[in-house]
């Protein structure tokens, strides 16, 4: 296939397709344009299916430092492991995907995405997104797309459709949505405390440019898209089906019933582990078709549960733990749990528990980024760890994965808007939510707890953040004639079987944070709305509990936590502050118990330590260094030196002022010394200040004047004297 170009104007941009000349052994490739960004993106699936109980698609975001401009950072000098960003990205891109793929489709799926140029004000990311939907849709892999995906921002009340850095920095929206032409299907939002009619707007907005993207991306499909191959859809035999469902319906049904989520998980693995039992003792050709056959008897077990799970929920209105479906499990908060560290809470809800830590630090524990983004540094951060044992089992520890990086992202984000900025709070601030118990919506606590923790360390947020995580259990098409329930603080059971995950945050006044992750095709307007004025009521009854717990924050850091001063210093005085080499700045560090300083390139100095007192007498020697004198102002300084013409007195730090010899005393001084030794006090009043800086003093205004007698008068005055004596 030769090299073809596809155009279109969207949204005041340029977005082009280059197709049948770069990439072209794999099964869908398209080079995609916005205006200055690139991004190569590639999709190849594999022709048999694999042998698991899940769909293998792998999407990849990869960064190109040249994308930029620069050479990585590392010893290597080479891209290494993804970074956040990235991690993120590739997060973003896969889960409108994921869904749009056909039930027990099971051949490997791997998209690439490789970031050519990045232009920051055409995102990478939603181009990226387009090019991963376009490659399918023109491949020969079955797919029942296309998707797309656009930011939202709102710059004085108006949304714009993927902002600009500049709009960006201006706007109280930043809303990732995704979906196909008929529905949305993924929503990754930050706010500044919308309401929910405003998020709902927001993002029917993006759904409307959405649209005209799939409906390009079919355009070009339908003129150069393969034929998609033929494959076959795991499925289960209906010898086997029958007979599970004979040995265990009746007693799984019961089980899924049990409050408590161990004795509950205990009663159906005690009855699973009886069935597959039962058929790894039979007689098989050989372990490939032992294998296909256990994994059937284990799909068709989860699927008894996850029916009477849904039928409960949609049928009986009743949840597995016997909740109503608004209802939220039983909730905790406690704050000061640990002595030593700068904060520290803990939040429960039912058997959900996190733990989380909040660390100040100076601004040179800030993060540094190492991606394409305009940002290079992070001043707030919170990480989430998700410990096997938190769900009382063995597996993996170590590095983050991306589920871990994609939870501790929602909630740096949720509490990102209620964070003082530096110039308020000149700290680096990292909050680690420890999740130590989980049974649902573990990321939604951690941001509970987090901003007790935030409250607890002395962060002066401006507003408090709860979370909750709702869920969508369907009975069929979203058509209207089918029954939907949507449930408040789902649990992991209800996760795992339902067909939406909606975790929504915000302060009081509104949302802060919103992400919605789906298994169906997508959702309508009114769903959001329910779901939205359903979580906003959840969210109010959480935040009682947690202000019980710690009403607001502290009005001073901890104990044990640094203290900070700040002052402002004019630019060009900077260097005298650090000195040469650093010998003045490394002096006020040594005479005052090894502070921390940071100074940046405006002026603004802040001011580390444990102790109030050595930040106090750093900023007090800092502010002798920058002091400038002003005509008028009076001192008392050290004579430093002298001369035949006048005397040096030091006013301050190292400025010293020059007293003429004939401001001395209003009489005529021969010489300085005849009047002032050196190291003695002398007051003295600033009278001039010249071009270059000098500074000109005078003393004489502090010397009395003496009495002159009149020639001509004093006689006449010395005989009245004599007169009035006689």
């Amino acid at each position: 296939m030769s090299k073809q170009i596809f155009s279109l104007e969207f949204e005041g941009k340029k977005l082009s397709v280059e197709t049948g000349e770069i990439a072209k052994q794999a099964d869908g490739a398209v080079l995609v344009r916005l205006d200055d960004t690139v991004i190569l993106s590639t999709a190849c699936g594999s022709n048999e299916p694999k042998d698991a109980d899940f769909f293998p698609l792998t999407v990849t975001y990869e960064e190109k430092q040249y994308a930029v401009g620069k050479i990585p950072g590392s010893f290597l000098r080479r891209e290494g492991r993804p970074g956040e960003h990235a991690t993120l990205t590739a997060r973003l891109i896969d889960r409108p995907i994921r869904p749009m793929f056909s039930e027990g489709f099971r051949n490997e799926v791997q998209i690439i995405n490789t970031v050519m140029s990045v232009d920051p004000d055409a995102t990478p990311e939603m181009t990226a997104m387009f090019g991963s939907s376009l490659a399918l849709c023109i491949s020969d892999i079955t797919f029942d797309g296309p998707i797309a995906g656009v930011y939202v921002g709102r710059v004085d009340g108006k949304f714009i459709i993927n902002p600009t850095v500049e709009q960006k920095e201006k706007s109280d929206l930043n809303l990732a949505v995704a979906g196909t032409v008929d529905a949305i299907n993924m929503i990754e939002a930050g706010a500044q405390e919308l309401s929910e009619d405003e998020m709902v707007d927001a993002i029917m907005f993006g759904h409307e440019a959405i649209k005209k993207l799939c409906e390009f991306q079919k355009e070009i499909a339908a003129q150069i898209g393969k034929e998609k191959r033929t494959v076959s859809l795991y499925s289960v035999s209906e010898e086997i089906n029958s007979h599970v469902r004979e040995l265990a319906q009746d007693r799984l049904i019961k089980a899924v019933s049990i409050v408590d989520k161990l004795e509950r998980y205990a009663a159906i693995d005690a009855i699973d582990n009886e069935v597959r039992a039962e058929y790894q003792e039979k007689q098989y050709k050989d372990e490939k078709e032992k294998a296909s056959v256990i994994m059937q008897v284990n799909d068709v077990l989860e699927h008894i549960v996850a029916e009477e799970v849904r039928r409960l929920i949609t049928v009986d209105k009743v949840r597995p733990d016997g909740r109503k479906v608004d209802e939220i499990r039983p909730l905790d908060a406690q704050v000061d749990l640990l002595p030593r560290v700068h904060g520290s809470a803990m939040f429960t809800r039912g058997q959900t528990q996190v733990i989380d830590v909040c660390t100040l630090g100076p601004k040179a524990d800030e993060q540094i980024l190492d991606s394409l983004s305009v940002e290079d540094t992070k001043r707030w951060m919170h990480h989430y760890n998700f410990p096997p044992f938190s769900v009382g089992e063995i597996g993996r520890t170590g590095s983050p994965g991306r589920r871990e990086i994609g939870h501790g992202a929602l909630g740096e984000r949720a509490l990102s808007y209620v964070i003082p900025s530096e110039e308020e709070f000149p700290y680096t601030i990292r909050c680690v939510s420890e999740v130590v118990e989980s049974n649902g919506s573990s990321s939604q606590a951690s941001i509970c707890a987090a901003c007790m923790a935030l409250m607890a360390a002395g962060v002066p947020i401006k507003a408090p953040v709860s979370g909750i995580a709702m869920g969508l259990i369907t009975s069929g098409p979203l058509d209207g004639n089918h029954p939907y329930t949507i449930l408040t603080d789902i649990q992991g059971m209800e996760d795992h079987y339902g067909d939406m995950d909606f975790k929504c945050a915000g302060t009081p006044k509104g949302i802060t944070a919103l992400q919605m992750d789906i298994k169906i095709k997508g959702v309508t307007k009114e769903i959001f709305q329910e779901a939205l004025a359903q979580a906003h009521k959840a969210r109010a009854q959480i935040l009682d509990v947690m202000l019980k717990a710690i009403p607001a924050p502290r009005e001073d850091v901890g104990k044990y936590a640094p203290k900070v001063g700040q002052i402002n210093i004019p630019v060009d005085k900077i260097k005298d502050v650090i000195g040469s080499q650093g010998k003045v700045i490394n002096d006020i560090i040594e005479k005052c118990n090894d502070v921390k300083i940071d100074i940046d390139d405006n002026g603004h100095v802040v001011v580390y330590h444990m102790e109030r007192e050595p930040i106090n007498k750093a900023i007090a020697m800092i502010e002798a260094i920058v002091k400038e004198a002003k005509v008028g102002e009076i001192y008392e300084g050290k004579v430093v030196r002298i001369e035949s013409y006048g005397v040096f007195v030091n006013l301050f730090g190292n400025v010293d002022g020059l007293c003429h010899v004939s401001r001395l005393d209003w009489e005529r001084v021969n010489h300085p010394k005849d009047v002032v030794k050196e190291g003695q006090l002398l007051k003295v009043i600033v009278t001039e200040i010249d071009e270059k800086g000098r500074v000109n003093v005078s003393h004489k205004e502090f010397v009395p004047k003496k009495a002159k007698e009149d020639k001509k008068t004093a006689p006449k005055k010395l005989e009245v004297e004599e007169k009035t004596g006689e």
